[in-house]
């Protein structure tokens, strides 16, 4: 939503500001608990360009730096010889929204910041904060065995005809307000082509339900790795009558599921 102008609980003008829960949340914490370290923000905003990002990584490599609060992209491929202890805020985030490969995307990711870590003489040790410690993720992560981690998602895909034993789709329907969304979502639901061994679930709200200004409605369909799911699309996209205001977008086997 758009930041009121005023407080709605005193009613002050430009009273409020925006607060995260982001790397400066975090950076402003650790400046107050340990406030002789030398402490550098490492994201988007402060790694604007190549020059600045090996700035940051070689200010951390030469230990310059006591705390570097970063976001994903401390995971990638940086070596930091004197990193011992690495710490993982909302390491569980990743799994929320609906995303067939969440649990592998969280595994990898934590597996790779947690790597960074005593990657030369020097042991290294990996704290990560989690609502959900019972995950597989976490479970086999904690454990250090990936065979494991992968064992159980093949496990739970075979036994739900996911990918790769069975084929998805992904409808996104979008328009400028949430009703005529609706009442389109509606509309195509009821005319939805009859697919023997075919699975419909949704209308429901995309995870970033609104880009742009354009509210976002999603169905997932599913089926067995016999059926022509390309051609049960296609039918159905022929049979939609689409209103002028409402834009549609088709995905086959989708790599993403925002």
């Amino acid at each position: 939503m758009r930041r009121p102008d005023r407080c709605p609980l005193c009613g002050a003008d430009d009273s409020l500001m925006g607060v995260g829960p982001g790397v400066e949340r975090v950076a402003e914490e650790a400046r107050a608990l340990l406030p002789d370290a030398r402490i550098e923000i490492f994201s988007s905003d402060t790694a604007i360009d190549g020059n600045a990002t090996r700035g940051i990584v070689d200010r951390m490599a030469e230990g310059e730096i006591d705390v570097l609060v970063g976001t994903q992209i401390v995971a990638k491929g940086h070596n930091f010889p004197l990193l011992t202890l690495v710490g993982v805020v909302d390491a569980d985030s990743g799994l929320k929204g609906g995303d067939l490969r969440a649990g592998e995307r969280t595994y990898q990711l934590l597996s790779q910041v947690a790597g960074r870590a005593g990657r030369a003489d020097r042991p290294g040790r990996a704290l990560i904060q989690t609502y959900q410690p019972d995950e597989p993720a976490m479970q086999t992560l904690a454990a250090g065995d990936r065979d494991a981690f992968l064992a159980i998602e093949r496990e739970n895909r075979e036994m739900r005809t996911m990918p790769p034993y069975g084929r998805m789709a992904a409808l996104v329907l979008s328009a400028p307000s949430a009703e005529s969304v609706d009442e389109f979502a509606r509309e195509i639901a009821a005319n939805a082509p009859h697919g023997e061994s075919i699975e419909v679930y949704g209308p429901a709200l995309a995870p970033l339900s609104v880009i742009r200004g354009r509210h976002r409605r999603r169905f997932l369909i599913k089926a067995p790795k016999s059926v022509n799911l390309s051609a049960y699309m296609a039918e159905w996209r022929r049979m939609m009558k689409v209103p002028g205001n409402a834009r549609v977008s088709v995905d086959i086997d989708p790599y993403s599921f925002l």
